[in-house]
């Protein structure tokens, strides 16, 4: 699983991300699935570490109609690119109510970034960086015209529906998808409400490199037992650090 391309352009799935060191994919350990909620949200947990197709099926049964998946919050523009697309970067999310929103629609193609062609070559040397405010220009393609654009970094708070959530699972890459290994560490309920804390250890395939995270999941249940609003809460600055990335100003 590539975690540093869904670090920097920003969290696509809110509670795909997990928590660190186990022996393997295995039985959950400290978990005691005693009421129907706690046994769904332990199906969830383990289907989202284990693939795609296992999320998929426990997605589309348990979250209500009406769910939504509340994403970590960022700094950045609001849109995300097709992992699946090694030819071109093409824009495959755009967040509403956020920077990009302005500017991008999905679709689009970056032809140049802040002056560097938008290439598979130069993929290295691509940058959105920029002081706080300052715009960051590039050359999109839109119906087959470019356009020059500019779009600034802030503070990026998403949600997604289940649909959009099971379209954007369905575009991921199912291969990549399985973490290396898990544990559910804990999990407590209180009334609708049940909090979960997860550990995984996973290897980014660029580089071979080994990391681990811990996250805090948080399910809201409504009254016919379907999760409604999900969410969790990573380290992500944590994860960068062990695959050699620094933070500049």
């Amino acid at each position: 699983m590539n975690k540093v391309s869904k670090v920097i352009l920003g969290a696509v799935f809110a509670t795909v991300s997990a928590v660190a060191m186990a022996d393997g994919h295995g039985p959950v350990t400290g978990i005691d699935a005693d009421t129907p909620n706690k046994a769904t949200a332990k199906a969830w947990l383990e289907a989202a570490y284990t693939g795609r197709d296992e999320f998929l099926a426990v997605v589309k049964k348990h979250m209500s109609e009406d769910g939504v998946f509340v994403n970590p919050r960022y700094v950045g523009f609001g849109f995300s690119l097709d992992p699946n697309n090694d030819d071109a970067m093409v824009v495959m999310n755009v967040t509403p109510d956020t920077p990009a929103s302005e500017v991008l629609k999905e679709g689009d193609v970056f032809v140049s970034v802040a002056g560097v062609p938008a290439t598979k070559e130069n993929e290295d040397r691509m940058s959105f960086r920029g002081k706080p405010g300052e715009p960051v220009k590039a050359v999109i393609k839109r119906d087959g015209k470019e356009m020059d654009i500019e779009v600034k970094r802030g503070m990026i708070i998403s949600r997604n529906t289940k649909a959009e959530s099971l379209e954007n699972m369905m575009n991921a890459d199912a291969e990549e998808w399985p973490v290396d290994s898990y544990q559910i560490a804990g999990m407590v309920e209180e009334g609708s409400v049940i909090f979960a804390v997860t550990t995984y250890k996973d290897t980014e395939s660029d580089t071979g490199y080994e990391f681990t995270e811990r996250l805090i999941h948080r399910f809201v249940f409504d009254a016919d037992g379907n999760i409604a609003w999900a969410t969790n809460r990573g380290e992500s600055r944590f994860v960068l650090e062990q695959l050699g990335y620094t933070i500049e100003r």
